[in-house]
């Protein structure tokens, strides 16, 4: 059964993330992220981005860079986004692990230096 609210990163540029809860239904991810929603799975753990979809487009300010395993900047994230669990078949709350692994992987708000 999926939850009625999620605790996630909601993650601005230039600042620090931040530990919210949102509700679990598509408007309230869309609100966050300031319009039509994309998830990405960048990484191994079981967590998605969700991102404005035409965030570049719309030239919303660049947010954080995404990096492969070598460290190599391939692409970034524009406007606010959300890091968000997974669940079997939705999404889910982070767990705290994963709140504290990612609260440290995207702590600089200069993520392009």
């Amino acid at each position: 059964m999926a939850e009625n609210t999620l605790s996630v990163l909601k993650i601005a540029p230039g600042q620090r993330p931040q530990q919210v809860e949102i509700d679990n239904d598509l408007k309230a991810l869309q609100q966050a992220v300031g319009g039509s929603i994309a998830a990405v799975y960048p990484f191994a753990d079981p967590v998605a981005i969700i991102c404005n979809d035409e965030g570049k487009l719309m030239g919303l300010p660049l947010n954080r860079a995404l990096r492969d395993e070598d460290g190599q900047m391939y692409d970034a994230v524009a406007g606010d986004f959300l890091v968000v669990g997974l669940g079997e078949e939705d999404f889910a709350s982070l767990s705290p692990e994963m709140a504290q692994k990612y609260e440290q992987l995207f702590h600089q708000p200069e993520a392009f230096l």
